[in-house]
């Protein structure tokens, strides 16, 4: 068992080496998601009444769960540009034929991007207090558990994309196209509520959306929400989906991964 998870763990440790060593990554993952959070929240103030949010609280709130999510999107997104680059520096040829299962693969890179990816989303929440969420012991076990989940179900989607592709202007172009809108349809930015209905039934299928609402329930614990337990389920089976996806994808080498 020890010799399975060692190629796995070994793939999990150079992505946190890759990661600290680029101090511009680490800055840009964190501080860009806070200036949104920031500009939009006192720029947008009380104007909006959401109804996931204790009373009189306003936008800078309401948009902190959404910060919160973009922060694990952007790391864990951006970590799994590293396969475009080992496979242009020939890492991952190497590692292809290695004697190593694809399993190990998979579970490297996507454990390297949660972990990088929630440990961002922790430093992010120690603004939780300005936010009005009072955190308790429970609480905290459950965001941990919601943005690991979360963070590997979007490090095993930035994966797939990044294994068809073998440019990083064709990742951005993508992430752009899909993966912003992924994060603006997941009630990060607005309430469902006062979408059109056709952008609110969007924004229900999109699993993404339920994360958002399981960080909310957990922001606000003492305040019980009904759907928390289902938000909490379609996060891990998104989770458990996007694993699955990301095996098949690694399964399916092409002639440019070996070359």
């Amino acid at each position: 068992m020890i010799e399975r998870l060692l190629p796995a763990l070994t793939l999990w440790q150079r992505e946190m080496v890759r990661f600290f060593r680029q101090r511009d990554r680490v800055v840009g993952a964190l501080a860009t998601p806070i200036v949104f959070w920031l500009l939009l929240g006192f720029g947008l103030g009380k104007s909006f009444s959401t109804p996931t949010a204790p009373a009189g609280h306003g936008y800078l709130q309401y948009f902190y769960a959404g910060t919160m999510v973009m922060i694990l999107l952007f790391t864990a997104i951006f970590s799994t540009i590293s396969v475009i680059e080992d496979r242009r520096e020939g890492f991952l040829q190497a590692v292809l034929v290695a004697p190593v299962g694809r399993f190990a693969i998979v579970m490297g890179k996507l454990l390297g991007g949660a972990t990088l990816a929630l440990a961002q989303g922790l430093i992010f929440l120690v603004f939780a207090p300005f936010v009005g969420a009072t955190l308790t012991g429970t609480s905290v076990l459950w965001l941990v558990a919601v943005m690991a989940l979360v963070s590997f179900a979007l490090t095993g989607l930035g994966f797939v994309i990044a294994w068809q592709l073998n440019s990083t202007q064709g990742f951005h172009a993508i992430m752009n196209l899909f993966l912003i809108p992924l994060w603006l349809l997941s009630g990060a930015v607005f309430p469902a509520s006062g979408a059109p209905t056709w952008l609110g039934w969007v924004m229900k299928l999109n699993p993404l959306s339920y994360g958002v609402a399981a960080i909310r329930a957990g922001l606000y614990w003492q305040q019980p929400r009904a759907d928390a337990a289902m938000a909490l389920g379609v996060t891990v089976a998104f989770a458990v989906v996007m694993l699955v996806v990301s095996l098949i994808a690694a399964q399916r080498t092409t002639s440019g991964d070996l070359q």
